[in-house]
């Protein structure tokens, strides 16, 4: 059986964690105290097992991610200030999900396809079109996350990921989880958003050079019927890369995410590292907690005396 590998996500003043059967949000309040929520986790894939196929998978955590991240900075906005006007209701979750994807569409999708568009009868190669194509996602992908990093709210937020990074190398180390020890852990992880959006980037241009050069419309409607795809080839990757025993072809892969880390993380301090801590443990605690309830529960028609 392969070892669960937990997750997470950096949220407004705290710090969201995945596991096994619940999510974690742990959120330091402007009193300086730290509330915790648990929710149970119901994944498409229990109730569709197909979904839970190579590739497939991937698209599906891509999606199911987005959802619950946003869950999670909606709730964190509302406990860090103390006003539940802060939480967005379900119309504004989709509303912001569907700005989200539609600003990523076009930065990385519209935007380097007509700057092709402009080039491509100066160049021959189908396949350097489409390198050109890959190196200006990545170089607008990096440049975008380089030029957030100088915001001071955002360097807050590279923070507490810096923290939730610290807090599953702790972890994944087999260290005991107190701030002493989590400290000294690295804030760079292979399985990070980060990296994964990376991979992306570069498995799109792969994937896409099988389609020549199509024409401007054509070409961003291939692209988007192709991020499935992408998504579920990337997903595999990052898996990979983040086993003890990865191949080193994975390891290679995954540099120049892990790299890109250096700008969308921070050294956290000891106040972040203590949240981080509580969100992983009290998933961890819930994960365990519920294997040991399934140990126990009793056969159908079955009774039972405490």
């Amino acid at each position: 059986m392969s070892k669960f590998s937990y997750g997470g996500q950096a949220v407004i003043e705290g710090v969201m964690m995945r596991g096994k059967h619940f999510t974690s949000i742990a959120v330091r309040k402007m009193n300086q105290d730290i509330t915790v929520k648990v929710d149970a986790l119901k994944p498409w894939s229990d109730r569709f097992p197909i979904l839970k196929k190579p590739i497939i998978r991937g698209a599906v955590a891509l999606i199911e991610t987005l959802i619950i991240g946003l869950k999670s900075l909606s709730y964190s906005a509302a406990e860090y200030s103390e006003s539940e006007e802060e939480q967005l209701t379900t119309k504004e979750l989709v509303l912001t999900m569907a700005f989200a994807v539609l600003l990523t569409v076009g930065l990385f999708i519209i935007l380097p396809a007509y700057v092709i568009r402009l080039i491509q009868s100066a160049i021959s190669s189908n396949f350097l079109l489409n390198l050109i194509e890959g190196l200006i996602k990545v170089s607008f992908f990096v440049a975008y996350i380089i030029g957030i990093s100088w915001m001071k709210d955002i360097q807050r937020v590279f923070e507490y990921h810096g923290a939730e990074h610290k807090a599953i190398n702790c972890h994944e180390a087999g260290c005991e989880l107190t701030v002493d020890q989590v400290r000294r852990h690295s804030r760079i992880h292979a399985r990070c958003g980060t990296n994964f959006l990376l991979i992306v980037l570069f498995t799109s241009v792969i994937v896409f050079s099988f389609f020549g050069r199509p024409p401007f419309l054509q070409r961003i409607l291939t692209h988007l019927a192709i991020m499935p795809l992408v998504a579920g080839l990337s997903y595999e990757i990052i898996r990979q890369a983040g086993r003890d025993d990865c191949h080193p072809i994975f390891r290679w892969l995954a540099k120049p995410g892990m790299a890109l880390q250096y700008f969308t993380t921070r050294e956290p301090d000891d106040g972040q590292i203590e949240v981080a801590i509580r969100a992983l443990q009290s998933v961890l605690d819930k994960d365990a907690s519920h294997a040991e309830e399934k140990k126990i529960r009793p056969f159908p028609g079955s009774s039972s005396t405490v």
